[in-house]
């Protein structure tokens, strides 16, 4: 059996845009996606940061919530139409009806699905999750499941339940996924 690093890329075409609830593994998944895919890998909070060089929370603290959705779909705009990258979405991105367009339309849309409990786990001692910086985490996460988990399912071609599992066992998922629901070369 060939190691991780000895298997020829993944033959997928196109861009694979994942969304999902802050802590599902989007970044994780997405960077490791993107190496066995060929792709270039992008996530789209860690890219503001780089551009508007502050964190996240800072934007929050100055310019609100507003202020920072505005700056995502700017940014979204500018990487979506991008040929062949994996991008990792910020949770809300898929609250604009404009952001849930550009993202149908510019590629395959993977919703990594995780259980609150998981993400409270994954989040707990993560400071820079401004939304999270509440008396009550697991009722805020509560009201934005509720609120985007519809809006992730109304825009992915596929779905997968992120569960107790390693990075790498996800990736597997994600190939299987996308080979039989997108089509492609398994090498």
């Amino acid at each position: 059996m060939l190691s991780e690093s000895d298997r020829p890329p993944l033959d997928i075409s196109g861009s694979i845009f994942l969304v999902g609830l802050m802590g599902a593994g989007k970044t994780s998944v997405g960077r490791q996606l993107a190496k066995r895919c060929g792709k270039k890998f992008y996530d789209c909070d860690l890219e503001i940061e780089r551009r508007t060089g502050v964190k996240i929370s800072v934007i929050f603290d100055i310019e609100g919530e507003e202020g920072f959705r505005a700056r995502e779909t700017v940014l979204l705009h500018e990487l979506t139409p991008l040929p062949d990258i994996v991008l990792a979405t910020g949770g809300g991105a898929v609250l604009r009806a404009e952001n849930r367009r550009m993202l149908k339309e510019h590629g395959t849309v993977i919703y990594l699905r995780a259980s609150l409990d998981e993400i409270l786990q994954r989040t707990r001692h993560d400071r820079s999750r401004p939304l999270l910086q509440t008396a009550d985490p697991r009722g805020k996460l509560e009201e934005l499941f509720i609120q985007r988990d519809p809006l992730y399912n109304e825009i992915a071609n596929l779905v997968v339940d992120t569960g107790n599992q390693s990075v790498r066992s996800l990736v597997q998922k994600l190939e299987q996924g996308l080979l039989e629901k997108c089509g492609g070369m398994h090498p």
